[in-house]
């Protein structure tokens, strides 16, 4: 499933925790791992006040991927390594594409506290604008993450960029032999006690019985043994996903963001981004397509 997978790096502690599960993926696969130190070019003045220069900096981001590599060579994985400048984000998302990289895999440098809820910057821009999918991490989340996943969890609305994350989770299912469970999640705000509400409930659960019974067939087509299917409730559906994961010992939540031209091409979604700064285990995002005017 996985050839080339590639890590940005910076040499903190949350990236030493995702590397960990970045081993454990290139192993099951055989993949290649490319991991990348950008020196950062962009804010050149203010590191020069520190007295830092943009060779020291190569400097450091060449230790970091030689003592990464040697990491990686010790579980016998195969590595790739460049130290590159520029703007991280930009030039990971170049990276990827130019490399035909299947996975990029990042933390998001959650803390505790206030900070938990603090998306790094370089690994929000990267979800919104890569073409490749990309696997985020809590480097302080208290569940071990496992692999290979046993219960992946994709939760659908039944747009294109959810139709994409099927497509992806089935994918991941069927090589990890995994139990695929799919959720789609009816939004019971204050909708009132009136007929109307009735009714409008009504369609919308049967909306979702809709979404999930076809994404089932999908996926059972595709060949994945296991499928369940759920709709729930809840007045927020980043919280009824996460406590769908809490319940089914989900280890993988694959979700879509979206993709297209203009403003809207940054959008990374609300359910989305809520999800991978907050979710105790590995996020898988892929974009949808971007449309072309």
């Amino acid at each position: 499933m996985y050839d080339e997978v590639l890590f940005p790096t910076d040499g903190s502690d949350g990236a030493a925790v995702a590397f960990d599960h970045v081993l454990d993926i290139a192993a099951a696969h055989d993949a290649t791992v490319h991991v990348l130190f950008v020196a950062d070019t962009t804010h050149m003045s203010a590191t020069l006040i520190r007295g830092e220069s943009i060779e020291t900096l190569e400097e450091e981001g060449t230790e970091i991927v030689t003592e990464t590599a040697a990491r990686a060579e010790q579980r016998g994985v195969s590595t790739v390594t460049e130290v590159a400048q520029g703007d991280p984000y930009s030039t990971i998302v170049e990276y990827a594409d130019s490399r035909e990289i299947d996975l990029i895999v990042m933390p998001t440098h959650g803390r505790q506290g206030l900070e938990r809820f603090l998306l790094g910057s370089t690994t929000e821009r990267v979800l919104r604008r890569a073409n490749t999918p990309v696997l985020t991490l809590q480097p302080d989340a208290d569940r071990t993450v496992e692999y290979p996943y046993q219960n992946v969890l994709v939760p659908t609305d039944g747009s294109e960029s959810a139709d994409q994350a099927l497509a992806l989770g089935t994918d991941v299912a069927k090589t990890h032999g995994a139990a695929l469970h799919l959720l789609s999640v009816v939004a019971v705000t204050s909708l009132g006690v009136d007929v109307r509400s009735e009714v409008r409930t009504t369609s919308l659960e049967q909306k979702a019985n809709d979404l999930v019974e076809d994404a089932k067939a999908f996926a059972t087509d595709a060949g994945v043994e296991s499928v369940t299917t759920t709709v729930g409730y809840g007045a927020s559906i980043h919280r009824a996903i996460l406590s769908y994961l809490d319940d089914h010992d989900i280890d993988l939540v694959v979700i879509g963001t979206r993709g297209r031209t203009g403003f809207d091409r940054y959008v990374l979604g609300s359910v989305t981004e809520y999800l991978v700064r907050t979710s105790p285990v590995p996020v898988l995002t892929v974009r949808e397509p971007i449309s072309e005017p």
